[in-house]
């Protein structure tokens, strides 16, 4: 199973930069998405069913806002749209398909993390989501197997970004976001898998998936490792191989593949 996940910064905009023409060559299997900044007006018949893939989405109430959606070559058992929290449920972060089977459950996720980076409104907003995420996914990890692909919006690690030293007091590399991956991703707390670092611990340069539009940051690689995969222990140890594509630029971010060794 070839899993893709990319924040497209706009699912018109990436459109425009070549995404949907790309994607068709990369023969994936789920595709999840971020940032979708749609509606479903916008969407429907035109974005929604790329490459043999069927999409769904969960869409701000905003407009032009967030919003998420995940792809599936196969049909689901069941679709699920947020997390049960209202404020962030409008705010379309969440889409859940589930492919149940006799003795197995296994569900694939999208999610797109608040930013705190506007301000301290939006930070204490991105605390209340990961205060209500943690229990989200340790509830789920404890009934069924998942993968989430998500815009985290948080560099775990020193290496997840150029100008470490620069960032430890701001939004994406505070020391209470590091630690809530620290958390999740501890063996006896959270128990989840960072894929990509599982595949590629020592990476630094290479790592990066979202570059600011100042200062040349991309051409200059002044990046950070803000998409991910976070899987639970068995599916994270399917995962043969991790690639983040940088060829063509959709966005701000940069997709990131990982090849599974499982059907769905």
């Amino acid at each position: 199973m070839r899993f893709i996940t990319a924040n497209l910064n706009g699912i018109r905009s990436a459109a425009t930069k070549g995404f949907f023409d790309w994607l068709p060559t990369q023969q994936a299997d789920v595709l999840g998405v971020q940032e979708v900044k749609a509606q479903d007006e916008h969407v429907d018949g035109v974005f929604c069913s790329p490459a043999d893939l069927k999409g769904h989405f969960h869409y701000a109430q905003k407009k032009g806002y967030s919003g998420v959606g995940l792809y599936t070559r196969e049909t689901p058992s069941d679709i699920i749209t947020g997390i049960g929290v209202q404020e962030f449920d409008d705010e379309g972060r969440y889409i859940e398909k589930r492919f149940d089977k006799p003795g197995r459950k296994l569900s694939l996720i999208s999610c797109y993390f608040p930013s705190g980076s506007s301000g301290p409104e939006r930070q204490e907003a991105k605390f209340r989501f990961l205060d209500a995420m943690f229990p989200h996914l340790m509830a789920l990890k404890a009934e069924r197997e998942f993968i989430l692909v998500a815009d985290v919006n948080i560099a775990h690690k020193e290496a997840d970004l150029k100008n470490w030293k620069g960032n430890l007091k701001n939004s994406g590399f505070l020391p209470e976001e590091r630690a809530w991956l620290d958390q999740l991703f501890g063996s006896e707390q959270g128990g989840l898998v960072d894929v990509y670092r599982q595949l590629h611990p020592d990476t630094t340069d290479e790592c990066y998936t979202w570059w600011s539009n100042r200062g040349q940051a991309y051409a200059k690689n002044v990046g950070w490792r803000l998409d991910y995969h976070f899987a639970t222990p068995k599916l994270a140890a399917l995962a043969s191989s991790a690639s983040i594509y940088k060829a063509q630029k959709f966005s701000d971010h940069a997709p990131l593949t990982v090849d599974y060794d499982f059907k769905i």
